[in-house]
């Protein structure tokens, strides 16, 4: 059974971009440079592999900085204010950097652009943007890119249907490491969050689609790949037929990648099957980032968040038990509307009662169009950011607490990059998620290096190699 509420791009409509793909590679006077400018989580980090593949495509190369670049895309987020404003702060800044460079081509797409009444905002105060596209315009980027090139005005293009393209090309941002979509959009509406606006309602791609790219990916020598969705755990069930989240997990084990991950999980939809699969996988990390947004049942209840504290304390329990010594990591809203001195304690009760490996922490920020924004009792931003500051300090000291059982501890390491602090160390990520440093060099990045912990500094473990290597 089909999803009535997905709109599949065909096979003749990805001919047709390819076409456009081709046309634009052969233009003279096309810009020869790119360079793509990132805000939001990892599927905005996906898109921007994906845009940079299709402008490679194109005959475009990567320019090494921003203000260098022929053509500049900025591709946004609008969950959180902070990154809107960082966003539409870096496009005003490039007014002043085209006047050198009168033929630098801006873009601007992502949420920001799908959010109700943003574009009309954006062009009528940054008249210099050349393009402007939302999220489900992705796959005709290089047929708006041709558009742009040719005509005097600004191109936009704003789709409301919740489209879903494969076989776009791709241009990864590490060779060791993968995103693969799984599924797009969100069905939950959580009160605060405008997720479900910008980016649609949920639809998954087929199993045996995302099974084809990740064996291509492991052909490709990938080492990890991460699986995102807005809620992986209700993966398959728009579509009403074929694998849910926890088969599809257990198939993907079978292929051999040596690391996968995946988020976000949405605590009502994370089923025993999950857990049960986590246990069982060879591959399948042992971390699992859970987001619980607040402590308090009435604040999630008006959060719209379908589970109670109760609840949540039993998943944590239940993948406790059957994948031990798991890394647990979660999202916080602080301030949000109406929240109490009591419900914000009850917050900090849950953080030291779970205790977390990292937890990631907001000021609640009204987002037009959503029902929080609307709510009684914003609260006062001196009262919020003496709450954050509380919830970190609290964090900190269960932290530490729970880095402590790595001590001794054998771990593998997937290097990704040079130490910043040294010429003689990398560093990467843990199978647990926590970054590790250890001794080693430039020929170590993409490897996966068995170590022993032997410290923790901040919020970063310390370690001895077990396979010889590193500098002395």
């Amino acid at each position: 059974m089909s999803n009535p509420n997905v709109w599949p791009v065909s096979q003749e409509e990805m001919a047709e971009q390819r076409r456009y793909m081709a046309d634009v590679r052969a233009l003279a006077d096309r810009p020869q440079t790119y360079f793509v400018v990132t805000y939001g989580c990892q599927m905005n980090a996906h898109d921007s592999e994906t845009i940079a593949g299709m402008l490679r495509e194109m005959g475009l190369t990567e320019a090494v900085e921003r203000d260098a670049a022929d053509f500049v895309i900025f591709n946004t987020c609008c969950v959180r204010d902070n990154a809107e404003r960082r966003a539409l702060g870096n496009v005003t800044w490039l007014k002043e950097v085209r006047k050198r460079k009168p033929d630098m081509k801006i873009a601007v797409c992502g949420c920001m652009i799908q959010e109700p009444g943003m574009a009309e905002r954006i062009l009528g105060q940054y008249r210099f943007v050349n393009l402007a596209f939302g999220t489900a315009n992705l796959y005709r980027f290089p047929e708006l890119f041709w558009r742009m090139l040719h005509a005097e005005d600004t191109v936009l293009e704003i789709d409301a249907r919740n489209t879903l393209a494969e076989n776009l090309p791709v241009c990864r941002l590490r060779a060791e490491s993968a995103y693969i979509n799984i599924m797009y959009g969100c069905n939950n509406f959580c009160s605060f969050c405008i997720v479900p606006y910008v980016r649609g309602r949920e639809r998954s791609r087929r199993a045996e689609d995302i099974l084809r790219e990740a064996e291509k990916l492991a052909r490709g020598g990938v080492q990890e790949i991460m699986l995102l969705g807005q809620n992986v755990n209700s993966y398959g069930r728009d579509a009403g037929d074929g694998p849910d989240f926890a088969e599809l997990l257990r198939q993907l084990d079978g292929m051999g990648i040596p690391r996968i991950r995946f988020m976000t999980s949405h605590p009502k939809d994370l089923s025993d099957r999950l857990i049960e699969v986590m246990g069982t996988s060879r591959h399948v990390l042992p971390q699992f980032h859970l987001p619980v947004q607040s402590g308090s049942d009435e604040i999630l209840r008006r959060m719209n968040r379908h589970y109670d504290r109760a609840r949540y304390l039993d998943r944590v329990r239940a993948l406790r038990a059957a994948v031990p010594g798991i890394g647990l990591t979660t999202d916080i809203i602080v301030a949000f509307p109406g929240e109490t001195e009591e419900q914000f304690g009850d917050t900090l009760s849950l953080v030291r009662e779970v205790g977390y490996d990292s937890v990631f922490t907001f000021i609640y920020s009204p987002r037009v169009g959503t029902p929080a924004a609307k709510m009684p009792g914003q609260i006062d931003p001196a009262v919020a950011t003496e709450r954050i500051e509380r919830l970190i300090r609290v964090q900190d000291e269960c932290q530490q607490q729970r880095m402590r059982r790595f001590l001794g501890a054998e771990e593998e390491v997937l290097v990704e990059n040079l130490s910043r602090r040294s010429a003689e160390a990398v560093s990467g990520k843990g199978r647990h998620g926590l970054s590790i440093t250890l001794p080693g060099g430039a020929a170590d990045i993409g490897r996966i290096i068995p170590v022993r912990v032997t410290g923790l500094k901040n919020n970063t473990l310390t370690a001895e190699r077990l396979d010889g290597g590193g500098r002395e």
